[in-house]
C-alpha cells in the first residue's frame, strides 16, 4: 500500500495506521481486564479495603497500558527521537491546560490510597449530605437523600474539610434545642425531654441522654436534648420523632414554647394587656388539680429524703418517668438490662418463664428498686418484669448509672445493703453468677462484701 507521509525512518500508510490502532485497542483492553481481575477476583480474596483495590487495580493498568504503548510504537518501527519535540511541544501546552485535570488524578489516587473516604460512608461538607456512591479517578458520585446523585472533583474533597459521619460507625450526636416560655418548671421540661429520648427507641442508653439548660434570654429560656445513635444516617426521622414527643409532652405538661410578643399603639390610644394567645384546636387548658412533681415523688423516698440543691437538680437530670399499664411488660427475661428502675407508685413483678409455665418470683412495690444487678454483672435479665398494676418508673438508662451512684455515694451503699437482704433476687441470677464463676457460697464470705466489691469495680470501670 503507497506510503502517506514519512515519519523519520518510517513511512506511514493506511495499513500501518490501521495496524497500530488495532494494536493499541487490543492493549486497552488488556489492560482494562487486568484492572477488573484485580479489583474484582484477586485482591478481594486478600481482603484489600475498596479503596485500596481500586487504586492499585488502576495503577497496574496504567501502567500495563504505558508499558504497551511504548511497546507497539517502537515495535511498529516508530523512533522515539523523532517524536520527542512534538511530545514535549504537547507535554507544555497539556500541561497548562489539564492543570485541574491532574489536580483531580492526584486527589483521587490519595482518597483511594488513604481510605478515609470509602463507598457507603455518610459524608457531609458544603452544606451537602449524602452516601459515597461511587469514587473514581477523576470524580466522586454521593447519593443525597434527596434522592440525586451530585458528581463531585475528587479536590473539592481532598482541599476542604468533609465531615464523615460513618468512619469508625454509624454512632452520633443528635441535638435538640428547645425553647420554652419563661416561667416555666425547669425540672418538669428536663423530665419531658429526657422521657422523650427514653421513649425513643433508637436512641442508646450509653452515652446517657442529657439534658442541657442552655440560655435563659427575651424570648424565653432555652434548652437542648442531646442523644447518641447508633443510626445516624436516620438521623432526620429520630429528630422528627423526638420533636414529635417532645411536643405532645409539653402540651401535657401546660408548657408554652416561647414565640416572640409584639405591641402595636396607636397615638393616644392607652395601653392595654395583649389578648391571650388563641388556643389550638382540642387544646384544654382548664386548671386540672396539683399534681405531685418529680422532686417530690423522688424525695418523698427514704434514701432521698433531705436531698437538695444540685444533688437534687443532678438526680432528676438522671432520669424520667415512666408509666407502665397494667399487664405490660418493661423486659423480658433473657433480654439485655437498658436501665435501672426505682418503681415511684404501683407495683412490678419479677416472673420466672419456662416452656411450661411462668410463675412470679417476687415484686418490687413502692420505694424499691430493681435493674442494678443486671448492669453491675452484665448479664441479661433472669426473669420477665410486668407491671401487676398501673405503675410509675423513675428510669434511669444505662450510661447514666454509673454517674448517679458516683454523684450519691450513700445510695451506693443502701443498694449494697438493700441487695444483702434480698436472697430471692441473688438466687434469680444463680446460673448467671455460676456461669461467670461468680456464685457466691459460704467460702466467699459476706454477701455484703461482695456486693461492696461489686460497686466498686464497676465505679472503677
Amino acid at each position: 500500500m503507497a506510503p502517506l507521509f514519512p515519519l523519520g525512518q518510517q513511512s506511514i500508510s493506511l495499513l500501518w495506521l490501521l495496524q497500530v490502532a488495532a494494536l493499541l485497542v487490543a492493549v486497552s483492553l488488556l489492560a482494562r481486564g487486568i484492572k477488573w481481575f484485580l479489583k474484582d477476583r484477586l485482591l478481594p480474596r486478600f481482603q484489600v479495603p475498596e479503596g485500596r483495590r481500586e487504586a492499585t487495580a488502576t495503577l497496574t493498568s496504567l501502567g500495563v497500558a504505558a508499558l504497551g504503548y511504548v511497546l507497539v510504537v517502537q515495535g511498529m518501527g516508530l523512533d522515539f527521537g523523532a517524536l520527542a519535540v512534538i511530545l514535549g511541544a504537547l507535554g507544555v501546552g497539556l500541561g497548562f491546560g489539564l492543570q485541574d485535570l491532574t489536580r483531580n488524578l492526584s486527589s483521587g489516587l490519595t482518597l483511594l490510597m488513604e481510605g478515609k473516604l470509602k463507598v457507603g460512608d455518610l459524608i457531609e461538607f458544603n452544606q451537602t449530605t449524602g452516601f459515597i456512591k461511587q469514587i473514581s479517578i477523576r470524580s466522586t458520585v454521593i447519593s443525597t437523600f434527596q434522592g440525586s446523585d451530585i458528581i463531585v472533583p475528587n479536590t473539592f474533597l481532598t482541599n476542604s474539610p468533609v465531615q464523615n459521619l460513618s468512619y469508625a460507625s454509624f454512632t452520633g450526636r443528635i441535638d435538640v434545642p428547645v425553647m420554652v416560655a419563661h416561667g416555666s418548671d425547669v425540672f418538669d421540661v428536663t423530665e419531658v425531654l429526657l422521657q422523650a429520648a427514653l421513649d425513643e427507641p433508637h436512641v442508646n442508653p450509653e452515652p446517657a441522654p442529657q439534658v442541657l439548660f442552655s440560655s435563659q434570654g427575651e424570648l424565653g429560656l432555652g434548652f437542648t436534648l442531646r442523644v447518641w445513635t447508633s443510626k445516624i444516617d436516620s438521623g432526620q426521622t429520630i429528630s422528627s420523632g423526638l420533636h414529635y414527643a417532645i411536643h405532645q409532652g409539653l402540651r401535657e405538661r401546660t408548657i408554652d414554647l416561647a414565640w416572640p410578643r409584639r405591641e402595636i399603639r396607636t397615638p393616644g390610644a392607652r395601653p392595654e394587656s395583649l389578648p391571650a394567645a388563641p388556643e389550638a384546636p382540642g387544646d384544654d387548658r382548664r386548671p386540672q388539680p396539683p399534681a405531685e412533681t418529680l422532686s417530690e415523688l423522688l424525695t418523698n423516698l427514704r434514701f432521698f429524703q433531705g436531698l437538695h440543691g444540685r444533688p437534687l437538680r443532678q438526680l432528676l437530670a438522671s432520669g424520667a418517668r415512666r408509666h407502665l399499664a397494667a399487664g405490660e411488660i418493661l423486659v423480658r427475661q433473657g433480654e439485655s438490662s437498658h436501665s435501672f428502675n426505682i418503681v415511684l407508685s404501683g407495683c412490678v413483678d419479677a416472673i420466672h418463664e419456662t416452656d411450661r409455665v411462668s410463675r412470679r418470683l417476687f415484686s418490687f412495690q413502692s420505694g424499691e428498686f430493681f435493674g442494678e444487678l443486671p448492669l453491675l454483672l452484665e448479664v441479661p435479665y433472669p426473669t420477665t418484669m410486668q407491671a401487676a398494676e398501673d405503675t410509675t418508673l423513675f428510669v434511669v438508662p444505662r450510661g447514666g448509672f454509673r454517674p448517679l451512684l458516683q454523684l450519691h455515694p450513700a445510695f451506693a451503699e443502701t443498694i449494697a445493703e438493700e441487695l444483702n437482704r434480698r436472697k430471692d433476687v441473688l438466687q434469680s441470677y444463680e446460673a448467671d453468677l455460676r456461669e461467670r464463676g461468680l456464685f457466691i457460697d459460704a467460702s466467699m464470705g459476706s454477701p455484703l462484701e461482695w456486693i461492696r466489691e461489686r460497686l466498686r469495680q464497676f465505679l472503677r470501670q
